[in-house]
């Protein structure tokens, strides 16, 4: 078994429940309540903005120049999915991203990738970026060929299941393959694959249940700063 095949086969469980939420099956069927996806989108909106500052820590923490380039272009791809996608979107809704704050799960998936980031070594860092890209692959690949009744969610299923997206995602596995490491980084690298495949469970769930704080972490109309 190559490691790429023991990390995908050690979140089977995490796997089969994201596949039998509502949230995901709500997409296919349209029964998901577009105030849940606005709330998705809008998160995800700030969750891109985090995820690009670690990819750009993978790409000066990488290995080899292909790693160095290929990470610093999928910063600027995020960037261009927000741009397109969720910026589309929002606009449609009449949402103001900079008025809208974090949710306690994205706080703190993007807070756990920040720390890797800026503290561990570039294959712990993979491990911990990989379920954002790969399960999202999955996902959208699962859902292709199944469609959507509801336009917002077919454009989100077709851009996560399409062929330009797949590429990039191949990419970043293949690297998992490519590591010499010892057993305890490993060890490490798949703890922090888990978590972060967890924590895209979650993301959705939350999304689904509209989860805010209880109170605004805003003062003043500006972000507290942890």
């Amino acid at each position: 078994m190559t490691r790429h095949e023991k990390f995908w086969a050690s979140i089977h469980d995490v796997i089969q429940e994201i596949e039998e939420h509502p949230f995901i099956r709500g997409l296919v069927d349209g029964s998901l309540p577009m105030e849940s996806f606005q709330h998705y989108i809008v998160q995800d909106a700030l969750y891109l903005k985090e995820f690009g500052k670690v990819l750009l820590m993978a790409s000066v923490k990488a290995e080899n120049n292909e790693q160095r380039v290929n990470f610093l272009t999928h910063v600027l791809d995020s960037i261009r999915v927000e741009e397109g996608l969720h910026s589309s979107f929002l606009r449609k809704w009449g949402i103001d991203l900079e008025a809208q704050e974090m949710s306690p799960v994205n706080r703190a998936y993007t807070s756990f990738l920040l720390s890797v980031g800026y503290s561990s070594p570039f294959p712990e860092v993979l491990a911990a970026v990989l379920p954002c890209y790969w399960i999202y692959m999955h996902v959208g690949k699962s859902l292709v060929k199944l469609g959507s009744p509801v336009e917002e969610y077919r454009r989100w299923i077709n851009t996560y299941g399409g062929e330009e997206y797949e590429k990039g995602v191949t990419w970043a596995i293949s690297q998992l393959d490519k590591l010499d490491v010892d057993a305890r980084t490993e060890k490490q690298m798949m703890e922090n694959f888990r978590l972060a495949s967890i924590y895209e469970y979650m993301f959705w769930d939350s999304a689904y249940r509209k989860e805010r704080f209880p109170f605004s972490v805003k003062i003043n109309g500006k972000n507290l700063m942890f």
